[in-house]
Parts: C-alpha cells; sequence; structure tokens
C-alpha cells in the first residue's frame, strides 16, 4: 500500500509520489525565539517528528528541515522591554526550545537554520522577485504585490477582493495594494539589521522560510508542514513568492495540524489561555504528553486539560504494564524457537492505519488490541507449558517495542517508568510513597496476626483514596486507578 496524506492546497487525500522516488524533502515551521514554547508548539512539532519517522520507517531517506526565526517585530520588542540586544534573547530561547523537544523524546531534523544566517539568501531573492516584476522598493521597504500573483490564495481558498475590502494600509507604509506584504523592512533605531541594495535593514517573517527550503532543500521540494494558523497568510504569502520567483511549483505537499484547545478556545499566547512545555512536564512525564498529542489525529483538535493527560498516563500505564508482564514470562528461561505471526498481523493493521494520512489514534487503537492480546496470554495459568504462546508473547512484545519506537514510545524500562508514574499520580492525591507503604505494613501486620477484618478495611480505605493494591504469591504492590 502507498500512503496517502491529506494536501491542504487541493483539499484531498492523494497518493504520496515524492518528486524523487525513495527520497522525501520536508520543510516544518520553526519558531519565532521571542519566549517559551507552549503546547500548542507541542502539537506541532510531535505531530512532524511522527511523519519524519513513520517515512524513515517506510525505508524513505529524509532530509528534514525546521527552522528558527531569530530576527522579528517579537523578538525585537521582547529584548528591549528587558534591555538586552535582541539576538541575545533570540539565542536564549533557541536553546530554551531545543531542551524542551529533547525532554519531549523529539529526533533531530537534519537542518535547523537560523533566518540571520541565510540573510544572503533572502536579499538574493528579493531582488530575483524584484527583477521578475513580482515586487516592489519602496521608501527603504521592499513589498511583493499580490495582484501579480494570479493564484494567490489559492492555498487557504480565500478571495482577495474580500479580502481587500476589509484591509488598510496603515500610516508609515507605503504598499501599492492593502494586500501586499514586505519582503524586506528597513531598518529602524535601536533595531537589528543587515544591508542591502535597499538600504539597511531586515527581512520580513515570510520571505525567510521560503530563502531557507529552498537554499537547503531546492525549488521544488515534498512536504512543507506547520499549524493551521499558518495557512494564512504565512504559508500562502510563502507560495506566493517563491512560485513568482521560480515559475515552479513550490511544495508538492501542504500538511496542517490542528489547533490544541483549552475550553473549546485555541491555545494561545495572544488569548493567554497558553501552557508552557516547561509547566506541563512539571506535573506529567513527557511520555505522557507524546501519548496524549497521538490518540487524536493530527488535522483534527485536541482538548487540552490535566484530566485528559491523567486519562493519557493511564492508557500509556497499561501499555508499560503489559511490557514489564511479558518481560518477565520471557527472562524465566522458557525462550524457544517457536514461531508466532500475531507481530506480522499487528505490524500490517499499524501501517495501515499510518498510511492514511498517518492516523496515530487508529494505530494506536491497534497496539491497544495487541496489548489486550499480550494479557490474556499472560493471564493463562498452562502459559508456561506451551511453545506456541510464548513464541507469541516474545512477538508481541518485539513489535510493540519496534512500532513504539516509530512513535516514539515504550522508549522506558517498564518498571522505572511505572514507579515514576505511580509516584506522580500519588502526589495528585495528596498522598506520600511512605503513607503508602506504612499503611502496607500495618496491613501486613493485621494479616499475620489473623485479623483479616483490619487488613481489609485498610485495602478498602486505600482504594477508597484512589491507590489499589496488588496481592501476589511474591507479596504485595501498590498502583493508582
Amino acid at each position: 500500500m502507498s500512503i496517502r496524506l491529506f494536501n491542504t492546497l487541493t483539499g484531498r487525500k492523494e497518493d504520496f509520489q515524492p518528486l524523487v522516488p525513495g527520497k522525501v524533502g520536508m520543510y516544518v515551521c520553526g519558531v519565532t525565539t521571542y519566549d517559551y514554547c507552549h503546547m500548542g508548539h507541542a502539537r506541532a512539532n510531535i505531530v512532524f517528528d511522527i511523519v519524519y519517522r513513520y517515512l524513515r520507517y517506510r525505508g524513505f531517506d529524509v532530509t528534514y528541515v525546521r527552522n528558527y526565526t531569530d530576527v522579528d517585530d517579537k523578538i525585537i520588542q521582547r529584548a528591549n522591554e528587558r534591555g538586552i540586544p535582541s539576538q541575545e534573547l533570540a539565542e536564549q530561547f533557541i536553546r530554551a526550545f531545543d531542551e524542551d523537544m529533547a525532554a519531549l523524546g523529539l529526533d533531530l531534523p537534519t537542518h535547523q537554520p537560523k533566518a540571520t544566517e541565510h540573510i544572503a539568501h533572502i536579499i538574493a531573492l528579493v531582488e530575483r522577485l524584484i527583477a521578475r516584476g513580482m515586487a516592489y522598493a519602496a521608501g527603504g521597504d521592499v513589498y511583493f504585490s499580490v495582484e501579480k500573483f494570479p493564484t494567490y490564495l489559492k492555498l487557504s481558498k480565500r478571495n482577495l477582493d474580500e479580502m481587500q475590502a476589509g484591509a488598510r494600509i496603515a500610516p508609515g507604509e507605503h504598499k501599492r495594494h492593502p494586500m501586499d506584504f514586505a519582503l524586506w523592512k528597513a531598518a529602524k533605531p535601536g533595531e537589528p539589521a543587515w544591508e542591502s541594495p535597499w538600504g539597511p535593514g531586515r527581512p520580513g517573517w515570510h520571505i525567510e522560510c521560503s530563502a531557507m527550503s529552498m537554499a537547503l532543500l531546492g525549488e521544488s521540494f515534498d512536504i512543507h508542514g506547520g499549524g493551521k494558523d499558518l495557512v494564512f497568510p504565512h504559508h500562502e504569502n510563502e507560495i506566493a513568492q517563491s512560485e513568482a520567483a521560480t515559475g515552479r511549483p513550490f511544495v508538492k505537499y501542504w500538511l496542517h495540524n490542528g489547533f490544541v484547545n483549552v475550553n473549546q478556545e485555541k491555545m494561545s499566547k495572544s488569548l493567554g489561555n497558553f501552557f508552557t512545555i516547561r509547566e506541563i512536564l512539571k506535573k506529567f512525564d513527557p511520555e505522557v504528553v507524546r501519548f496524549f498529542i497521538l490518540t487524536a489525529h493530527y488535522r483534527s483538535p485536541i482538548d487540552f486539560s490535566d484530566q485528559n493527560l491523567r486519562e493519557a498516563r493511564a492508557g500509556l500505564s497499561r501499555f508499560y504494564e503489559a511490557l514489564q508482564g511479558a518481560a518477565e514470562v520471557l527472562v524465566s528461561g522458557l525462550e524457544n524457537n517457536a514461531a508466532s505471526s500475531q507481530g506480522a498481523q499487528l505490524e500490517e493493521r499499524f501501517r495501515e492505519a499510518m498510511d492514511d494520512d498517518f492516523n496515530t489514534a487508529q494505530a494506536l487503537g491497534h497496539l491497544f488490541d495487541a496489548v489486550r492480546s499480550l494479557n490474556r496470554l499472560l493471564a493463562e495459568k498452562k502459559l508456561r507449558k506451551s511453545p506456541e504462546k510464548i513464541a507469541a508473547v516474545r512477538d508481541l512484545r518485539e513489535t510493540l517495542l519496534r512500532l513504539g519506537g516509530v512513535l516514539g514510545l515504550f522508549v522506558s524500562d517498564p518498571a522505572a517508568w511505572l514507579r515514576r508514574s505511580n509516584l506522580a499520580a500519588l502526589q495528585e492525591l495528596g498522598l506520600s510513597e511512605e503513607q503508602v507503604e506504612a499503611r502496607l505494613a500495618e496491613r501486613l501486620a493485621a494479616r499475620a496476626a489473623k485479623d483479616f477484618a483490619r487488613a481489609d478495611q485498610i485495602r478498602d480505605e486505600l482504594a477508597a483514596q484512589g491507590v489499589q493494591l496488588l496481592d501476589s504469591p511474591t507479596g504485595t504492590t501498590w498502583k493508582v486507578g
């Protein structure tokens, strides 16, 4: 089966056929480095990390570019407020972004260019647009002329005349048309600036990505990704300026992830309803955040809440519990050479889901089915006497770990992860490990004294607090939930 993906440009799913067979060029818009990243940034970067991982799993040689916008109005304003150079502020938040992405377990892209490293490419691209009559210089600024590009707004499916009716040219701007956008901005006092044919200035936001992507991937490439909020104006303007300069299609497939919502509103800094990645990771394991993101299809909105993250943690715990149980069986000297087809069947279903526009929600559903099968095997009393069933345990465990790796999941030691998860959940209940262990000791003493009513009472009291006791021939353990 071929991979099918939803192309925002055409508005439909299409078979994925890269421009060069076996190779993929992918560009994803990074962050503007003036603040810490929030959960919306986490979703976008996890989504395209999965796309990157899955394409490699399917055998493609992927060149993945994710940029940093390190010169921008917001960066300059924030740096001025703090009384530091804008580049110092940008570097601070580049480091913070890298730390956050590493914590979330993202693979490093092939290239991570900074806009300030590509000023020469940006100036050359602007000159090319002016030479082709698609842009004009005015008052030290350079603007792209949207009226010269007949297919402008083909990505967002908007109407230029309707948009023009509501647009205004701000004081100090030298636009010919209210929808024209800046390619180069004349320097203002105290702002970072570079020399150019139009005087000292700095690049506009949109031209940065066109210049960086074409410098690293060529004038046409396969996939461009980002959040839905970037469709207009950013990606629309990227298409216009790139195709106007080259006369060639810029990107074959446009992929956009849905929003993270809080109370049915998009999470954003402008609305003040955002939570930084760092705030969330103080409360939840990074793998829980990744698992939560993958429970929804990447194009759908996803509702953020602590409760939804707790449910994700519980779901992920089910995988780790099954993996731990399987590992315990397989280290008991029962390995054999019997064959099993369960892993192959699971992998086939996983690939069918992921081939269908990277449907991680459905793929996780198949992995959950495998966990249920694995747990049924582990619960069988005669498991250890059946080479075929032991082989099925081994096969399912190995396949779960391999496919989980494609999603960036199941990367921890199960026992260590389950302990961390339990302690985090216990803290949310207002309990400490010491308190639970004290109650376990009290229960053990009651059972030793054959006071089973008291032992049952302690078990019930802990259950009422959210702590479940698990008795086994080797002793008693506990977990939250």
